[in-house]
């Protein structure tokens, strides 16, 4: 005859080996994980870049000319009312967001035409937000996107 009062389950024993096993995983993974946020922020502001370089060419395209220093990056999402007025805007500006973006900062790309390394510089002074810097703190540019 079965044994009505038998209980199926976990011991004690049993849940504390998971548990051990689970703090080990996150002790080895969580580190790595933690640290690639920075790469995933550097990664995403040069894609970014290549993407409002990709709406300059456009714009060149339509109008003979990038947008100067005083027009900005304004210029991809509306029609410029300062220096040369464009004659063959593209309507709804050549951002499929209709925005700019900022870069992963926080911060506004900065944009320079004519450049100092190319008909226009655009870039992103990076995590510290102060130009110049090394490693993390590395300023991210059109001209020298990897």
């Amino acid at each position: 005859m079965k044994h009505l009062n038998s209980r199926k389950g976990f011991t004690l024993i049993e849940i504390m080996v998971v548990i051990v096993i689970l703090a080990m995983l996150a002790a080895l993974v969580g580190p790595k994980l933690m640290g690639r946020t920075d790469d995933a922020k550097l990664t995403d502001a040069r894609v970014q870049i290549r993407n409002i370089e990709t709406a300059l060419k456009l714009y060149k395209l339509d109008n003979g000319s990038y947008p100067s220093t005083e027009q900005g990056l304004g210029a991809l999402v509306a029609k410029p009312t300062v220096g040369v007025i464009p004659k063959s805007y593209k309507e709804g500006g050549y951002l499929e967001s209709k925005k700019m973006p900022k870069d992963p900062w926080g911060n506004d790309y900065l944009y320079v035409s004519p450049g100092e390394h190319g008909d226009y510089d655009l870039f992103s002074y990076g995590t510290d937000g102060a130009k110049g810097g090394d490693g993390k703190n590395a300023d991210i540019t059109s001209w020298d996107t990897k």
